[in-house]
């Protein structure tokens, strides 16, 4: 999978109420569908889907679960105590070439692993996803998925994408412990060039960006150090892309949606 194929398939924020998260992203103006109960009898979900084709996932504790699936989850820990931003997927066109390739390179990964939900409207999705085995699923690295049932039936609920007013996923910002260490692991998994490095001021965080990729690495700042200490290296932050893109990158309230989302 090189650079260019890394594409974002979605990214997800967890949390304990599924209707508060829902609530809040709507109040920076961004509105979710329902995307329905997962078959772990732990989790439900709601999305925002664009228009490249990717979504925000908000995913929750679904009601009457299962108390030993929830603490068994991947993202158990941040399901439990509203930790926002935990994990991202890319898509795989061929999952067992892609699986093969880690494994070459000397990264191990989990066997695919078959999944599903039920959507409101009764249609039926079934997906298989495979975990780089560096943390929680999604977290330093994306785990990887594809699709058994149409793509499009588990991103557009609707029929479309849930907003024309950002394109889609832009960024996802990665929280590290050592910066080198982590840009060293991403070069040697996807084999990408040297990051160009900033200091990001609204951030409060040093910044590594993989030019032609969706990744950003982060550190050096008190509160991703928390969040690290926490989750583990995981997704921090996520940035939309505009549907008309500019180099402008407003930060939507993070006090009341209770994580960092950014729009550029």
């Amino acid at each position: 999978m090189a650079a260019a194929e890394l594409t974002i398939d979605h990214v997800t924020i967890a949390g304990k109420n599924l209707e508060a998260m829902r609530a809040a992203l709507q109040a920076q103006g961004i509105s979710t569908e329902l995307g329905g109960t997962h078959n772990n009898h732990a989790t439900e979900m709601a999305l925002t889907s664009f228009t490249d084709g990717s979504y925000l996932e908000l995913i929750a504790i679904q009601p009457n679960a299962d108390l030993a699936a929830v603490s068994a989850h991947p993202w158990s820990k941040a399901l439990q105590t509203d930790g926002g931003p935990c994990a991202f997927a890319v898509r795989a066109t061929d999952l067992g070439k892609e699986v093969a390739r880690l494994k070459l390179v000397g990264f191990p990964v989990s066997q695919p692993e078959r999944a599903g939900r039920t959507r409101p409207d009764g249609v039926k999705i079934e997906w298989e996803t495979a975990d780089i085995q560096a943390g929680p699923r999604g977290s330093f690295f994306p785990f990887l998925i594809r699709d058994f049932t149409p793509r499009e039936n588990r991103a557009f609920p609707s029929g479309k994408p849930t907003t024309d007013k950002y394109r889609g996923i832009g960024k996802v910002i990665v929280g590290v412990r050592d910066l080198d260490d982590a840009i060293a692991r991403y070069r040697h998994a996807y084999g990408l060039p040297a990051p160009r490095s900033t200091r990001s001021i609204d951030l409060d965080a040093t910044l590594a960006y993989f030019d032609g990729t969706p990744i950003v690495l982060a550190s050096n700042a008190t509160w991703i150090a928390s969040r690290v200490r926490d989750y583990g290296e995981a997704p921090c932050a996520f940035i939309l892309s505009r549907a008309k893109p500019g180099n402008h990158l407003t930060w939507l309230d993070a006090a009341s949606l209770g994580w960092r989302l950014g729009v550029q």
